[in-house]
């Protein structure tokens, strides 16, 4: 199903949010992890619009999801989520994250945003009108405009790195 305008915001920094953890399970891979490098860019990414991207769904994407019973449970396990997931974003502001941890992280995120994708996003289109979808895209829009609007450089360290070829 195609996403519905109204959602698309919350859907581009659902995508900043997986390049992340596309780069992390890389560099993981690769054994090229600089722990310091990753947690500044983690908490320079909560702090410019992780942390407002969440204010957004907690403040208006769930309860309008929550109105709906066969999404309830999920709302709440999305809620959950975002409590272990600002864990994980506090420790990384507090450089408390080792190279497990940074690859627990960016699975959990990943796994979170494809649930909301898959299923919140697609459960929501299904039962809310358009009057419904547009006076959410508005709340949203208000909540997310001091979200940074800036594309996040990866640092040298961070950066996407071509995978080596075998012999």
């Amino acid at each position: 199903m195609l996403r519905d305008k109204n959602l698309i915001p919350l859907s581009h920094q659902h995508q900043h949010a997986l390049a992340l953890c596309v780069r992390i399970d890389r560099a993981i891979q690769a054994g090229e992890v600089d722990l310091s490098a990753w947690q500044t860019e983690i908490d320079f990414l909560f702090r410019q619009e992780i942390d407002i991207h969440f204010r957004a769904e907690e403040q208006h994407l769930f309860p309008a999801a929550a109105q709906f019973p066969e999404l309830r449970t999920l709302v709440n396990e999305l809620v959950a989520q975002h409590v272990e997931l600002r864990e994980f974003f506090s420790a990384a502001g507090s450089r408390m994250l080792d190279a497990a941890r940074l690859g627990d992280f960016g699975r959990k995120l990943s796994s979170h945003i494809r649930q909301e994708e898959r299923e919140l996003f697609e459960g929501m289109q299904q039962r809310m009108t358009a009057e419904e979808l547009s006076a959410l895209g508005t709340a949203l829009d208000q909540v997310l405009e001091p979200a940074s609007d800036a594309c996040i450089i990866p640092s040298e360290a961070t950066r996407l790195k071509p995978r080596r070829q075998g012999p």
